[in-house]
Order: C-alpha cells, then structure tokens, then sequence
C-alpha cells in the first residue's frame, strides 16, 4: 500500500503549489496562534483559494474552542481537522468533518495503548514525540521500536526529514508520513528542495 504523504505549516502560497505539483496528498494549516506557523483565519482561505481538487486541507488546532473550529469549517477552508492538545473524543468527533487525533509518545507504552483506544472514531491516529512544553513540531524523532499495532491507520510524525523517511517507512509502514519542521529553512517557510527529496524518499521506500 502506498505511504500517503501530509506536509503541515504551511504560510506561503508557493511553498503550497510546489509541494501539490511535487505529489503530496494533504496540506497542514495551523490555527494554534502559540505555534511559529500558526495562520489566521484570512490567511488560511487565502491559501487554499487556488488548491486543486484531490489535495486534502488539513486544519490544525490545540485545545480550540468550537467556534474557532466552526470559523474554519464556514469558511470553507479545511477538508479535515487534526486535534493536537487534549481534546476529548466527544469534542473531536461533534464537527462536520472527519478528524484525526495526534498522540504524544514517550516511554509509557500502556499509556500509549491507553490513548490509542480513546478515539475509536478518529479517521487515523498521528504519533508525535512527547516534549516537555510542546504540543508538536519539535524536530524529535521518538523511540520507534515502541510503533503501536492498531485497527485505525497510523501516521508517523516527529523529526522525519528526506534523510530518514525512507528507513521509517520500511521499518514501520505507517499509512501516512507528516512532515514540517524536516522541509523547512525556518518555521513557515519551506525549502522546496528538501520538499520534493522528501516525497521522492517516501515513494522510493514504497517500493
């Protein structure tokens, strides 16, 4: 099965346009203002104004209240939400858009196993390394020998860059690979080398 690919932070319309032309499946927008990538609301459908059909808008929050997740979904600018704080399975699952729920991984696997099972109507589940003060994008790979079995599909994210997306795609067959702070030159702004070495790697180690 192919690994799917979702790049996330994006703030510049061409860094978007490159990365659809390159062949990535979904598009990341930040809604949680304490992030360096973080968009408004205008910008956000700014963005994805000109994206053709068949690329999937991701819309990311931490801990949001509903109406700034409503606010996204009026304004027509997000396919899919991706909750990374602890939001509760009740409150994920209330909108009108499918979500995936991204869980922090550290060294508890019963914990981990534990959060894994919370959210049996998530369309996939995203493991993110586990930092002290961040709720993702740390530039941290976690210990992949603790990879999970689950029903749902899993998406790999934390630390990926084109260098090692290759290694973890063999060594884990995630459904997806996410990816941000590995094809940037600084929070927001990709490299559009680094973008197209990374979807070149992944679809190299599929194979």
């Amino acid at each position: 099965m192919r690994t799917r690919i979702k790049m996330c932070g994006f703030t510049r319309a061409e860094d978007a346009h490159h990365a659809i032309d390159s062949g990535v499946d979904a598009l990341g927008l930040v809604f949680y203002a304490g992030s360096r990538r973080a968009v408004t609301l205008t910008q956000a459908i700014e963005l994805v104004k000109n994206w053709p059909p068949f690329v999937c808008r991701v819309g990311l929050w931490v801990n949001p209240s509903v109406a700034d997740v409503q606010a996204a979904i009026d304004g027509n600018c997000v396919d899919l939400l991706q909750f990374h704080g602890d939001e509760s399975e009740m409150f994920c699952q209330q909108f009108s858009r499918p979500y995936i729920k991204a869980i922090r991984v550290g060294t508890d696997i019963n914990q981990l196993q534990q959060q894994l099972s919370g959210y049996p109507s998530a369309q996939a589940l995203l493991l993110d390394t586990q930092a002290d003060g961040h709720w993702g994008g740390t530039g941290q790979c976690f210990d992949w020998q603790v990879w999970p079995h689950s029903q749902q599909p899993l998406i790999l994210a934390g630390g990926l860059t084109p260098a090692n997306v290759a290694q973890a795609v063999r060594q884990l067959k995630p459904y997806a690979v996410d990816v941000s702070g590995g094809i940037e030159v600084q929070p927001g702004i990709k490299d559009h080398l680094l973008i197209s070495e990374f979807i070149r790697e992944t679809q190299r180690a599929d194979i």
